[in-house]
C-alpha cells in the first residue's frame, strides 16, 4: 500500500513540475529576452519568497509579474509608489457605516496575492513601516485588530537604477526581507527583433496562444514537494560556509577582506537553501547540486552584502565581490 501511495505521489509531482515547466515556457515566449528573470520569479513563488527588481523602465518587469498571476488565476495589483503615498493607500481603512453604527474595514491593494510595489523606493518611511509588516508577518493592523493576508503572498517590488530625485534608500531591514534581488538588462538585438515582431502581431490581433493555466492550490503544493527536494550535508555546510565567509572574509581572502564591510544574516542562508530547492524542483531534478547553489547565491547576496569604500573607490561590484566569494569557499 505504501508503495502504491509513494508511486501515487511521485507522478503526481512529476505532473505538477511539467505543468509549471509548461508555464515557464509559456510565459518566456510570450515575454522576450527576460528568460532568467521569469524563472527566478517562479523560483521566489515556490519558495515562498519576496523578489526586488532592478532596472530600467520598459523592460517588462510589470508584464512578467501579471503574466505569472494570471497562468496561476490569482489577483494581481499594481501600485505605483510615491512620495505622497500614506499607509492607508495600501493597508486600506476603517470605514463608517452610520446605518449600522459601526465601523467596516475596506481592504486595501496590499490584499492580493501577488502585489507589484512600483518604484517601491520612492515611498516613505511609514509606507515601507506597513509593507515591511506585510512581507513578514503576512497581516495587517488596523488600530488594534489584525488581518491576515492570503497564504500564497508575493511583493514583486521595482526601483529604477539611475533616478535618484525624490528617491528613498531602502532600510536595511526591508532590503533583507526580500529574498532575492534580481537585476534586468536591455534585450539583445536579435531579442529586440523579436519583441518587435511580436507586438506587430498583438497589433494585428495574430498572437493566439494563451498561458496554460495552474491553480494557487497547485503552488501551495508544490511548495511542500519543494522542500522534500533532497540536499546533501556537505552542500548545507557550503551554504553555512559562503554566509560565514561573508561575516568573517578574513579567514578566506585577504582581497575579499578589503571588499566587504558587512555580512549576510541568517536569512540569506535559509533563502539559498529553499531557493536552491525550488530551483531543483522547477527543473525536474530530484536534488540540489552545487550548480543550483551557484545560480542562486548573487541574487540573494546581491542586495544583503554591504561593499567597503575601497571596493567602491576601486569600482568593485556586488556582483564582482560575489564571483570572487564563489571562487574563494570552496565545496565540503
Amino acid at each position: 500500500m505504501s508503495t502504491t501511495v509513494n508511486f501515487l505521489t511521485k507522478e503526481n509531482t512529476k505532473t505538477q513540475q511539467h505543468q509549471l515547466s509548461k508555464l515557464l515556457q509559456a510565459i518566456q515566449s510570450k515575454i522576450i529576452g527576460q528568460h532568467l528573470l521569469i524563472e527566478y520569479m517562479l523560483v521566489g513563488l515556490l519558495a515562498d519568497g519576496h523578489l526586488l527588481i532592478e532596472g530600467m523602465p520598459g523592460l517588462a518587469k510589470t508584464r512578467s509579474a501579471k503574466a505569472i498571476a494570471d497562468g496561476i488565476e490569482a489577483d494581481f495589483h499594481r501600485i505605483q509608489f510615491t512620495p505622497d503615498l500614506l499607509p492607508s493607500d495600501l493597508i486600506g481603512t476603517e470605514i463608517y457605516i452610520h446605518e449600522k453604527s459601526q465601523f467596516i474595514f475596506r481592504q486595501g491593494p496590499l490584499f492580493n496575492h501577488i502585489l507589484l510595489a512600483d518604484e517601491i523606493n520612492r515611498a516613505p518611511a511609514k509606507v515601507q513601516s506597513a509593507l515591511l509588516e506585510a512581507m513578514e508577518e503576512k497581516q495587517v493592523t488596523v488600530g488594534h485588530k489584525s488581518h491576515p493576508l492570503p497564504e500564497l503572498y508575493m511583493v514583486i517590488a521595482t526601483q529604477n537604477p539611475i533616478e535618484q530625485e525624490g528617491t528613498y534608500n531602502l532600510p536595511e531591514a526591508q532590503l533583507d526581507r526580500f529574498m532575492m534581488h534580481l537585476e534586468v538588462d536591455y534585450p539583445n538585438h536579435q531579442e529586440e527583433l523579436l519583441i518587435v515582431e511580436l507586438d506587430e502581431k498583438r497589433q494585428h490581433k495574430q498572437e493566439t496562444s494563451s498561458v496554460p493555466v495552474t491553480t494557487k492550490e497547485d503552488i501551495l503544493h508544490a511548495r511542500h514537494e519543494v522542500s522534500k527536494v533532497f540536499i546533501a550535508d556537505n552542500l548545507k555546510n557550503y551554504v553555512v560556509s559562503l554566509a560565514a565567509a561573508t561575516r568573517h572574509p578574513d579567514k578566506y581572502d585577504r582581497e575579499l577582506a578589503r571588499w566587504l564591510a558587512t555580512g549576510v544574516s541568517p536569512r540569506a542562508t535559509i533563502a539559498m537553501i529553499r531557493c536552491a530547492k525550488a530551483l531543483a524542483w522547477l527543473r525536474g531534478e530530484e536534488y540540489v547540486t552545487p550548480q543550483h547553489i551557484h545560480h542562486i547565491a548573487p541574487p540573494i547576496l546581491r542586495h544583503r552584502i554591504a561593499p567597503s569604500f575601497e571596493a567602491e573607490a576601486d569600482g568593485i561590484s556586488r556582483n564582482a565581490i560575489i564571483s570572487k566569494l564563489l571562487e574563494v569557499v570552496a565545496i565540503p
